[in-house]
């Protein structure tokens, strides 16, 4: 797949799913110890784009909303793919990336499907959300090992 001026983002896409696959992992952790009661694509699914969802029948609700949060992964892969090379080639960014996109989550996304606000979450659920985009940023930001370089 292209983008600007034919650039290929095949791997920027790879990375950001992946990004997000892990990131994924991280979330289960942090439900499974309590740390976050709900998601945000559950909340998204449940409460911001109910009629999305609806037509999913409920076996496949799950997958489908993990699928969508690959997605979501990808495309902000791309968007990752598409910063100045000299933000990407310091170590910092990936991180700093990932938490603009929570950041993003919380000021836009949550207030426009009318989410609940920062304010009425926990600070542990925020900061394993946080958290899980950190690790969301680091992993979009890896370069495989090139032994020849």
């Amino acid at each position: 797949m292209s983008g600007q001026a034919g650039r290929d983002l095949s791997g920027a896409i790879w990375r950001g799913t992946v990004a997000a696959m892990a990131m994924s992992a991280v979330r289960e952790l942090t439900l499974s110890l309590g740390l976050v009661d709900r998601p945000p694509p559950d909340e998204i699914a449940d409460e911001g784009v109910p009629a999305l969802f609806a037509p999913i029948p409920p076996r496949y609700r799950d997958a489908a909303i993990e699928v969508c949060h690959w997605g979501y992964g990808a495309g902000m892969g791309i968007a990752y793919d598409l910063t100045p090379r000299t933000l990407r080639s310091r170590a910092w960014f990936g991180p700093v990336f990932g938490l603009a996109i929570w950041g993003f989550f919380e000021r836009v996304v949550a207030p426009v499907l009318g989410l609940r606000p920062p304010a009425q979450r926990p600070l542990r659920e925020r900061a394993a959300v946080a958290a899980d985009h950190v690790v969301y940023g680091v992993v979009v930001s890896h370069r495989p090992f090139d032994p020849s370089a």
